[in-house]
């Protein structure tokens, strides 16, 4: 092959095989959040106005919407998870909307890739009404999980000023309390007592119990944090002098970390609770 044909083979080459390549105007975008111990995957792609009017005109009011651009927005949950007193089956499904002026319904729908040919209400796992609320111009479609507690949190979507929010709970708090109660069957460590204690600490449990568990903690091991738990416990069950004795023994370990907040946290403390 000479030079002249080799130039031509090549041209053909670059030709054929050769794409342009031009950036998405809706690009895809994934978020995942761990709410408790319930995994949330949400998959979108994210059109934006670019001074187009949206609601009501490009998103019309009363058409059933793919909740973003290209293929339905999937939304993926390792657990059930409660929308209010409704439930949703851990699975995977499509978010589908019906947008309105002052109301959304949202379906969790069985349906991967598009919007159903042909509307079937056996699909449907969930549909909720969601009223409106007024947003600043939210130029990209945004889809973000909020509020996030150890038991619950928010499903939040918006764009141009429209946004829907819904609270879900999921059952952290069950499946905490089985671990404590399994854990303390067998032979649990300074860690899992501290945990158990802290739980029942911020969930407002049997404090005397937690007590028995803070103590055990200490015993095996001195760490700063144990102490404040412990300090808080007694607090809570009017045992100040034994609280103010606790949070003394956090300061000096703090100190030795140089952890100062917690330092400032335990003086506070201790100031109030004298006064008890």
């Amino acid at each position: 092959m000479n030079l002249k044909t080799f130039s031509f083979a090549f041209l053909i080459c670059s030709v054929v095989f050769s794409q342009v390549q031009t950036p998405a105007l809706s690009p895809k975008s994934e978020l995942t959040q761990i709410v408790g111990f319930t995994e949330m995957k949400i998959e979108f792609s994210r059109p934006s106005m670019r001074g187009r009017k949206i609601m009501g005109n490009l998103v019309n009011y009363g058409d059933i919407w793919r909740t973003g651009a290209n293929s339905n927005t999937k939304i993926t949950v390792s657990d059930d998870v409660m929308f209010g007193e409704n439930i949703l089956p851990a699975g995977t499904y499509s978010i589908l909307t019906r947008p309105g002026n002052k109301m959304w319904e949202v379906f969790f729908y069985t349906e991967d890739w598009s919007l159903p040919k042909a509307w079937d209400t056996e699909k449907i796992a969930l549909k909720l009404d969601i009223p409106v609320k007024n947003a600043n111009q939210i130029e990209t479609f945004s889809i973000w999980i909020g509020d996030i507690s150890t038991d619950s949190a928010s499903l939040n979507l918006a764009w141009e000023n429209s946004r829907i929010e819904m609270p879900f709970t999921v059952s952290t708090d069950e499946k905490t309390m089985a671990s404590i109660k399994e854990t303390m069957k067998g032979n649990p460590g300074h860690r899992d007592y501290y945990s158990a204690a802290s739980y029942y600490l911020t969930t407002g449990r049997d404090l005397k119990k937690a007590e028995k568990w803070i103590t055990k903690a200490v015993k095996e091991k001195e760490y700063y944090f144990y102490f404040r738990t412990k300090a808080e416990i007694h607090a809570g069950l009017k045992k100040f002098k034994l609280a103010i004795e606790a949070a003394n023994k956090s300061i000096k370990l703090a100190e030795k970390r140089g952890t100062k907040n917690l330092i400032s946290l335990n003086k506070k403390s201790i100031e109030e609770w004298s006064r008890r």
